[in-house]
């Protein structure tokens, strides 16, 4: 799944691991440990079922919405790399330009304005609270940090991904691990709560508040029910990118991006924090994380956590970006208007540092509301043709073979998928 390009691709390309971990840049944010403590705080440690529920049931979602992107996904011959996504499969496979656009126009205000203001803004708070900086002095530097990698595209971002991704994870899931094997008693007793109390109403309330909380981010903001970004449209734009033999590959590939997401890196916050036996008082968000973590091993936690929330929430911003430069391409692909983009961007990757953003999330709200819709009404009604591809990629493995998508064997597809790529 994290190899096979197809002979002849553009070696400069997207490779699949490159893809993978893009779009869990994006999902993996500040909200993997934020979240979770305020979904926990909420609702109990039933909570954090619920979590594992909406993780569950979004892989479905992400596998379907991912093999559709990479189906439908068109060749960018200037900048050698395939593009993709939600307004791609909604105009060719459902023939609705219109709803494309609507689509385009919604993910590029969310993910590439207000999240971006969100996750830096998060980044400027933390390193105020560790070591004082300014934020003004926090936005500047995120901008010259921010405006190399985007302004390199898809392929400088999906690299910078490849880098900073594993070894965020790598970091935080050493120190969770430590955590829970030097309390490991304790941990019959932590399944025990999240079992005992996952059928109560308020750890069900709590647990879908924390599977939004954990993809949006924000220090307590409250939101719905669209967990891991599955089904919202986003992580498609990472996956249609990759050089794959098979779209079913990257389907498979993107559900595992879900269950790393929550199953893994949420469930080792759940565990440092219901192994924290302190009242919570007035601690919430990443300052409960941050609490329960020095408990455990002492004041140099609270700086470790400091960097790890940076690593974090910068990889979503890159991640985030990826989405938005896609979506811009596919209503108007001109080198001028990715340009002023870009400036857009990183505009408001310093206003996030030094303002407060609150105000702009109802806007977002609405617009991150169209985007769901959208993609989910889309997915369900070409769900047919995702189900076909798996049907394709299973008979090709029971034959022996290492599935290769081939146009020509499916001649009805011919007049709605660009010949050039499959």
């Amino acid at each position: 799944m994290l190899g096979g390009r197809k002979q002849g691709d553009d070696p400069h390309g997207i490779t699949p691991f490159q893809a993978f971990v893009t779009g869990l840049a994006s999902r993996v944010g500040v909200g993997n440990i934020a979240g979770v403590a305020i979904a926990i705080k909420v609702g109990g440690p039933g909570a954090v079922f619920w979590m594992w529920v909406t993780a569950l049931i979004g892989m479905s979602s992400a596998f379907v919405e991912s093999s559709l992107a990479q189906l439908f996904k068109v060749r960018d011959y200037d900048n050698h790399h395939f593009r993709g996504g939600p307004a791609y499969y909604i105009t060719q496979g459902l023939g609705q330009k219109w709803l494309g656009v609507l689509f385009a126009l919604s993910l590029i205000f969310c993910f590439g304005f207000v999240f971006e203001a969100v996750q830096t803004n998060t980044i400027a708070d933390t390193v105020k609270a560790a070591w004082g900086w300014e934020p003004h002095y926090v936005g500047v530097a995120l901008v010259i940090l921010t405006a190399p990698i985007i302004f390199g595209g898809i392929r400088r971002i999906s690299k910078a991904a490849e880098i900073v991704v594993p070894l965020m994870a790598v970091l935080y899931l050493f120190i969770a691990l430590f955590i829970i094997l030097t309390n490991i008693p304790m941990i019959p007793d932590v399944f025990g709560q999240i079992f005992s109390g996952a059928f109560k109403f308020d750890a069900a309330a709590g647990g879908l508040l924390g599977g939004l909380i954990s993809q949006t981010m924000m220090m307590g903001i409250k939101r719905g029910l669209y967990s891991n970004e599955a089904g919202m449209g986003s992580a498609p734009n990472a996956a249609a990118a990759a050089e794959v033999k098979h779209p079913v590959s990257q389907g498979m590939i993107q559900m595992l991006g879900v269950f790393v997401d929550t199953i893994i890196v949420c469930s080792c916050t759940a565990f440092i924090i219901l192994i924290y036996q302190q009242p919570y008082g007035d601690l919430s968000g990443a300052a409960l994380t941050q609490a329960a973590i020095v408990s455990q091993v002492g004041q140099w936690g609270a700086g470790f956590l400091a960097v790890i929330l940076f690593m974090f929430a910068f990889s979503t911003v890159i991640g985030n970006y990826a989405y938005a430069e896609s979506n811009v391409q596919f209503i108007k692909s001109h080198w001028l208007i990715t340009a002023v983009f870009r400036m857009l961007v990183l505009a408001w990757v310093y206003f996030g540092a030094v303002a407060n953003v609150p105000l702009v999330w109802d806007m977002a709200d609405m617009a991150m509301g169209i985007m769901a819709w959208i993609n989910l009404v889309a997915i369900l009604l070409l769900s047919p043709l995702a189900f076909m591809l798996l049907r394709d990629y299973t008979a090709k493995l029971k034959m022996g073979k290492d599935p290769e998508f081939k146009l020509s064997e499916h001649p009805g597809l011919k007049r709605r998928i660009k010949s050039d790529v499959w």
